[in-house]
């Protein structure tokens, strides 16, 4: 199931680092309907996450959701911007 049918949940804690990063929930919308999954955690309890990598013109954004097939929801568990220093130039692989 993709992101485009599951409802998008903000987590309090996820909301707050947002603002703090000037991160809006439509940069967050915008970047997973664009992105790419780059690293998955099928193992992840409750629920299996992902890091997804997408851009807001050009500044990249790591994106890792859970999804909660059973009620179709995408969970934002954290957005950050990649630091340069610990992922290569395309922000897909870590250093």
């Amino acid at each position: 199931m993709t992101h485009e049918q599951n409802r998008l949940v903000f987590r309090i804690h996820t909301i707050q680092r947002m603002f703090q990063r000037h991160i809006s929930k439509d940069d967050v919308s915008h970047a997973l309907q664009t992105g790419q999954t780059i690293e998955d955690y099928p193992k992840d309890f409750p629920y299996p996450s992902r890091l997804v990598l997408g851009w807001c013109g050009l500044r990249p954004l790591h994106i890792v959701v859970a999804e909660n097939k059973t009620t179709q929801e995408t969970i934002v568990l954290t957005v950050y911007e990649p630091d340069p220093t610990q992922w290569d130039a395309q922000f897909t692989r870590r250093l």
